[in-house]
């Protein structure tokens, strides 16, 4: 019995030792390709948002929004060694909308495939790409204007539209606010976030990662920069919009990564 438990425990070992050469060892083509995702899930503070709930923020003013939409842009893919896949500009245009949770979660195909460990992206329509002319967007332009975020074509594309009510001490009755970035002026506003990701995210011919990334909309108007609605419940332009632009690198955070 000892003999025969003794072999049982040689095997074991070696069956262990086999396993986990081969979880380190694993051998990826790098001419082979596969996909990724993407979801945008917006939260409010640490709340789940939804929309047409009272929200409070830093300033007293207790908010309702009604549409929460942006534009994401210019996808790219940080590997392990550093190198970075660009997502092609006519496959890297997508409009996030809460209300059609069906816009929250972007598939994006032909992914080399590797460990990758960043993920970088824009806020809006890139100067260069707009530059192109109407008949230089493709499909995105009749996408953006249907979902109504295009001012006109010589205004340019609405990068995020946040709008709904609010009240505050000085306003009894809910009045309404809207907050538009976009290009200004001479201010164009685009804003590009990179976001380091928690686990790897492992892109193979049969695995399709999942990249959980958390939008907190109260970052907007109640980041590091505070925006007082009571002073100015429309903001397309000026220095308030400024600083909503700059608040926008703080709004996206990587929550987990899914590699099934």
């Amino acid at each position: 019995m000892k003999f025969q438990f003794k072999n049982i425990i040689a095997l074991l070992s070696v069956f262990l030792v086999l396993t986990s050469c081969s979880n380190d060892d694993e051998v990826v083509n790098k001419e082979s390709i596969g996909s990724i995702k993407l979801e945008f899930d917006q939260i409010y503070n640490d709340a789940n948002f939804a929309a047409n709930t009272p929200y409070t923020n830093s300033n007293g003013e207790v908010i309702k929004v009604t549409k929460a939409k942006y534009i994401v842009s210019n996808v790219q893919l940080t590997k392990e060694d550093g190198s970075i896949y660009t997502v092609p500009k006519s496959e890297s245009y997508f409009l996030i909308d809460e209300l059609t949770p069906a816009t929250t979660l972007v598939q994006i195909p032909n992914i080399p495939v590797g460990n990758y460990t960043k993920v970088t992206f824009g806020i809006g329509v890139d100067e260069e790409q707009f530059n192109l002319g109407a008949t230089g967007q493709g499909n995105f332009l009749e996408i953006a204007q249907t979902a109504g975020m295009m001012w006109s074509w010589s205004a340019g594309y609405k990068f995020v539209a946040f709008e709904g009510t609010f009240t505050s001490t000085t306003v009894i009755s809910d009045t309404q606010f809207k907050v538009h970035t976009g290009k200004t002026g001479d201010n164009y506003n685009y804003t590009a976030v990179t976001l380091d990701l928690p686990d790897n995210a492992l892109v193979r011919e049969n695995i399709v990662p999942q990249v959980h990334i958390m939008t907190d909309l109260s970052q907007l108007i109640d980041g590091t920069n505070k925006i007082n609605l009571s002073e100015q419940a429309t903001i397309m332009g000026g220095n308030k919009l400024a600083l909503i632009t700059a608040n926008i690198s703080n709004m996206f955070e990587v929550h987990h990564v899914h590699n099934d």
